[in-house]
């Protein structure tokens, strides 16, 4: 049989080389706003489509809040400037949203912490400087928001590319099973990640059932005597939370805008939903699955980007009131990388179900995933299933000054690379970034460039808001 592709490592690693014909390492650090032919702002009136209408305008004002608000939920935006500008062809299995604040610790199987990248709405195979070059802009961003100088946030965009090329290097030497099983063991000394995980240690199912629930009546019993002031009341109903667990039901707080409770025929079709959602887990988590109740249902919202996208969160009991599960409903809809990455609407009935492609882009650049990660659809939309709060905590902008943005840098650097490791050709990519410092420089300059443009559009929403 004729190949039509290499095949050992020392080939693909050649072929990656050979990619720099078609895109020059140097020429990454293209940038002009000159090759636009659509607007931002209309990029983003676009992506709203759809959404819950009510929360378009919070969506909005979250952006709106900072230029790293904005380029948070500005994935539409940087993904039609990525295809503008010439790639490698060197396609991967993308986070695609790769940014500061969408690596975090969470719960992994076996209820040790995991540190890894935890946000993948819009993950896809496309080429993969797009995620290198996203992150790097990221770092610019969190440290200009932080306070730190420009000549720090350089440096940290150069610390991140630096561990990303020589973890590539690394892992293309590595035996494939080594790559998959590769931990990074200093997470603990890295002052950013250990005060993540000491968030996350924290942050239980437990703790989530006191914060997001209350007695059932309690409220409303509190609200008719009238003879105690909200913060009382607030200070009486964490007094006696614990003592109520063992006896009485919870539901859910109404927090708005961000919680509201469900109830009725949507809360049954919320419930309903996760027998489809059951059948896309493993038989064993599938049998433990079967041992919890569902309890209660809300609307929540979440993130940025997915601000205005229906979120359910559902209160599940297993072995009685002090063991809840809460699992998130998310919606899901198409990557925004996909009108521009070729065949990536092919899948099921010529549409792949945008929850399964989550889950699938997860597991394949996870080191551990969520137990508990599925899929389902309701009205002929799809969702994702996965744990809330399960030990979940990230980093606050507020940390990354001077040294801690430097150490941050190198672990997005680490990070990054096993993901796309475990999930493409690491030799490949490691033929084409090279040994040399170019590609780093290259793209460096891109970061700062493009967080320059993401600060003039930040403004040009901020105007056109006020408007």
């Amino acid at each position: 049989m004729k190949e039509t592709q290499p095949v050992s490592a020392r080939e693909r690693y050649a072929f990656g080389h050979e990619r720099r014909k078609q895109l020059k390492r140097q020429h990454h650090k293209a940038w002009t706003a000159k090759q636009r032919r659509e607007s931002p702002l209309k990029l983003l009136e676009i992506s709203t489509r759809g959404r819950v209408p009510a929360l378009v305008t919070l969506k909005n004002e979250l952006m709106a809040a900072s230029p790293f608000g904005y380029f948070r939920g500005a994935v539409p935006v940087m993904a039609y400037d990525l295809s503008l500008v010439g790639s490698t062809g060197i396609c991967n299995q993308l986070c695609g949203d790769a940014h500061v604040r969408n690596l975090g610790a969470f719960a992994g199987p076996d209820g040790r912490l995991v540190f890894d990248i935890n946000d993948f709405d819009e993950t896809i195979v496309a080429p993969f400087e797009w995620d290198v070059k996203r992150m790097a802009t990221s770092l610019v961003l969190a440290g200009r928001g932080s306070g730190a100088k420009d000549v720090r946030c350089r440096e940290a965009a150069a610390v991140f590319l630096e561990r990303y090329r020589t973890m590539m290097q690394s892992f293309a030497r590595m035996p494939v099973l080594e790559v998959a099983k590769y931990q990074v063991h200093r997470l603990g000394s890295v002052t950013p990640v250990a005060g993540i995980l000491m968030m996350a240690e924290r942050a239980t199912p437990m703790h989530t059932l006191l914060t997001l629930t209350e007695v059932e009546g309690r409220a409303s019993v509190a609200k008719k005597k009238g003879s105690k002031t909200a913060k009382g009341a607030a200070k009486s109903s964490a007094k006696n939370a614990a003592k109520s667990l063992g006896r009485a039901p919870r539901v859910f707080r109404t927090i708005p805008p961000n919680l509201k409770r469900v109830t009725g025929a949507l809360a049954e079709q919320v419930v309903g939903s996760l027998t489809m959602y059951a059948e896309s887990l493993q038989p064993e988590r599938r049998h433990f699955l079967a041992q919890y109740r569902p309890m209660d249902v809300a609307f929540k919202v979440v993130g940025t980007g997915s601000v205005g996208l229906r979120d359910y969160v559902v209160l599940m009991e297993g072995n009685g009131t002090k063991d809840p599960l809460f699992l998130q409903i998310k919606e899901e809809v198409a990557s925004g990388y996909a009108p521009y990455v070729a065949g990536a609407l092919k899948g099921r009935r010529g549409k792949q179900h945008e929850g399964q492609r989550v889950v699938n882009g997860e597991r394949a650049m996870q080191l551990q995933s969520d137990p508990f990660l599925g899929w389902t659809t309701m009205d002929s939309r799809d969702y994702l299933v996965r744990q809330l709060n399960d030990h979940k905590a990230s980093i606050q902008l507020g940390d990354l000054k001077a040294a801690g943005l430097l150490e941050y840098a190198g672990v997005c650097g680490e990070i990054l690379a096993r993901g796309h490791a475990r999930a493409g050709d690491s030799a490949m990519v490691a033929g084409y970034v090279g040994t040399s410092p170019r590609f780093d420089e290259a793209v460096g300059a891109f970061a700062e460039a493009y967080a320059d443009q993401t600060e003039l559009d930040w403004k040009q929403l901020v105007k056109s808001l006020k408007k």
